[in-house]
């Protein structure tokens, strides 16, 4: 089965390829307890720091959006990040429910 909003990222993401950018790709790998995201979930960042889709909420993907930045300065082809917070924390972190999340970002090109 397709899913629409993923193909939508995707062509987004081969829309800014065509002009040139630099994309990462961001996919949710793993979630332990709560998490506003499912696996499989995705976002792409370009060079400029413009994003569509998402894979968390909240500081999470400010987060993410950074690291996307700095795996493209580092002329990295792929990174896994991790976020892990306890109850306490987790709404300042865009983790409500106290869940933890992995995330695989990547050079597409």
């Amino acid at each position: 089965m397709k899913n629409s909003f993923d193909e939508k990222i995707l062509d987004e993401a081969n829309d800014w390829l065509s002009s040139k950018q630099s994309v990462v790709l961001a996919t949710v790998i793993q979630t332990w307890g709560s998490s506003p995201r499912q696996v499989g979930s995705r976002m792409i960042v370009n060079d400029k720091g413009d994003f569509s889709g998402s894979v968390s909420g909240g500081c999470v993907e400010t987060a993410v959006v950074r690291e996307c930045l700095d795996l493209l300065k580092e002329k990295k082809p792929f990174k896994k990040i991790e976020f892990k917070v306890s109850n306490e924390s987790a709404w300042e972190v865009g983790l409500a429910c106290g869940g933890e999340i992995a995330i695989f970002l990547e050079q597409i090109n």
